[in-house]
């Protein structure tokens, strides 16, 4: 019964969010929020929405139809990458960083993702390394995840050389828009990636690297994941429209979408002062 009740307070929920943001957004930005937020909610594609898109803006329909098949596509979420991908540069592990300690030191489950990622490391010792996550530690303004990641991952034998960091993001989807800036200033080569995070945060993470670079017409692709089992931790399907809501420009609504579903395991709310 408590069950009923709290989904019929969810599709409630939505239905409020689809008319608040399709009257405050333009046209084209509302078609797109109201087909993933009722995607979301119902788990069916607002066909009607990609019409009118198209009608709109045809390139954009384009991209947004292909999100959407991502979107619906099964995620195998593997505890460690295949033997099959690029033995070269062109491959790029990207590790997710997870919420700071307030003292600015990390959490085991931050630690956790960093020993999938240095055997990930091992594995394919030619593969370029991001490392991608801001700072979240309450009483340590300087400390920031990726930082820590990077300096536990030297620490225990990975090469500086091969690291990026990526300092600036507070949420996954800052995770891949940054990201993606970093691999295309400094390594252009890299064509495949492979997500490392906490198994219940892998689905969000290939969705949105490669929602991003569908966006930013990447030739980019996410081709494989490792990950560390997480005792507890999820990530609704609201959650997720919210963050392909970040990726396509409003920050805003995205924010207060994460404020009503946010409900991955230990992590802060965000301060969407800190948001660019």
């Amino acid at each position: 019964m408590k069950r009923t009740v709290s989904w019929i307070l969810v599709l409630m929920l939505a239905c409020v969010c689809l008319t608040a943001f399709a009257e405050d957004a333009a046209p084209a930005q509302a078609l797109i929020e109201r087909m993933v937020v009722g995607y979301a909610a119902y788990g069916t594609r607002d066909g009607q929405a990609l019409i009118e898109l198209a009608a709109a803006d045809p390139a954009l329909a384009e991209q947004w139809s292909r999100i959407m098949d991502l979107w619906e596509a099964p995620v195998t979420v593997n505890a460690e990458l295949p033997d099959s991908l690029p033995e070269d540069d062109t491959l790029c592990l990207i590790g997710l960083g997870f919420q700071l300690n307030p003292d600015g030191t990390m959490r085991d489950e931050l630690t956790e993702r960093l020993r999938v990622l240095r055997a990930a490391s091992e594995q394919y010792p030619n593969a370029v390394i991001v490392c991608t996550g801001g700072g979240t530690a309450a009483d340590n303004p300087t400390a920031t995840e990726a930082g820590k990641m990077a300096e536990w991952l030297a620490e225990n034998g990975v090469d500086p050389a091969r690291i990026i960091v990526e300092d600036r993001s507070l949420t996954t989807a800052q995770n891949a828009i940054y990201t993606f800036d970093l691999l295309e200033q400094q390594h252009p080569q890299v064509r495949q990636i492979a997500i490392i995070s906490s198994d219940y945060h892998i689905a969000t993470g290939t969705l949105l690297f490669g929602a991003e670079a569908i966006l930013r017409k990447s030739p980019v692709t996410v081709v494989s994941n490792a990950s560390w089992h997480a005792p507890s931790g999820t990530l609704s399907a609201m959650f997720q429209a919210g963050a392909l809501i970040e990726l396509s420009g409003d920050v805003e609504t995205a924010f207060e979408i994460y404020y009503e579903t946010y409900d991955i395991h230990e992590l802060p709310s965000l301060e969407k002062s800190n948001t660019p």
